[in-house]
């Protein structure tokens, strides 16, 4: 357990060590977050989502400097695309934030989506408590940025935000279902660009149709001029104290739980029936019966299901 004790005192070197022990799934990670759960709980986990070429790691970056200079500890984790061919990932989220790595409050970590659809990685669960029990004041997940699929980003953190960019070709895509649900503060960036401020208007629309006490606040930003991101910050800190003064914060937090939970017994279950090569086998031969007509598919997974009670 030397990898715990220097994770409490702040060794970065293991926590990037636990973070790809986390990813290999390796045993004694989780052994590690168990002895050490009752340290998590004290960090703000903050979602930035949006399209692909929104400008999300600039923005990361620039909210990340002004925490950093009021002396608050922050972590990063920049999700990022997986080639379906190689498992390789580019990582260049980092590259853009490569300023930051010589920064001792803050803890850069990317992570390859692995196919995992959602816009995140399947350890990012897992990642964040490692990142809370070293001491993070604010962890920052930075999406993959697919599109509208990306939803998953929403069963994760306490504050999500959501960054749009004018001139995407598509009006209506600020009203599309799920995209909007999932948005606590609505960033515009790139806001110097024409359209601007008729993105944030129909934004503003759609939001009138909210049914919830919180109104998303929608902010101009540009990022790579710093205009925008203290009001960004600010609004970011209001939907804080709104969900720690209603009572929120908890019940979002114990739907994250819940989602998570859900998550990791899918994954014991799959485990469980693809650890044994026999299970394999009688897969591949019930994959081609369904084919061949000899059986159908809900048949099929109750056979596979009943296998795995008579062991």
């Amino acid at each position: 357990m030397e990898l715990a004790e220097r994770l409490l005192k702040g060794d970065r070197r293991a926590v990037a060590r636990l973070i790809s022990m986390v990813e290999s799934r390796e045993p004694e990670a989780f052994e590690i977050i168990k002895k050490l759960y009752s340290k998590t709980g004290n960090a703000y986990v903050i979602g930035i989502t949006g399209p692909p070429g929104a400008g999300k790691s600039t923005l990361t970056d620039k909210l990340v400097k002004k925490l950093s200079s009021r002396g608050k500890k922050i972590a990063i984790i920049a999700v990022d695309p997986t080639s379906p061919f190689t498992g390789g990932a580019i990582l260049g989220d980092r590259v853009r934030m490569s300023d930051l790595n010589t920064n001792p409050n803050v803890f850069i970590r990317s992570m390859g989506a692995r196919g995992h659809l959602g816009g995140v990685s399947k350890a990012t669960q897992g990642a964040i408590k490692v990142l809370d029990i070293y001491g993070a004041d604010y962890i920052f997940i930075e999406t993959v940025g697919v599109g509208q699929s990306e939803i998953d980003i929403v069963k994760t953190c306490d504050t999500t935000v959501m960054v749009m960019v004018p001139g995407l070709g598509d009006d209506i895509q600020a009203i599309k279902a799920g995209v909007m649900e999932i948005g606590d503060v609505f960033a515009v960036n790139k806001a110097d660009r024409d359209g601007a401020k008729r993105t944030a208007r129909e934004i503003d629309m759609v939001l009138d149709f909210n049914k919830s006490d919180w109104r998303p606040p929608v902010e101009l930003v540009v990022a790579v001029e710093n205009k925008g991101i203290d009001e960004l910050l600010e609004h970011i800190q209001k939907h804080r104290e709104y969900l720690e003064s209603t009572g929120k914060l908890i019940e979002r937090r114990i739907r994250n739980s819940k989602f998570e939970l859900i998550d990791l017994v899918q994954q014991k279950l799959m485990s469980i029936l693809f650890d044994k090569s026999n299970k394999e086998e009688l897969i591949n031969k019930l994959s081609k019966d369904i084919v061949d007509k000899i059986i159908d598919p809900y048949t099929a997974t109750e056979r596979i299901f009943n296998e795995i009670k008579m062991d």
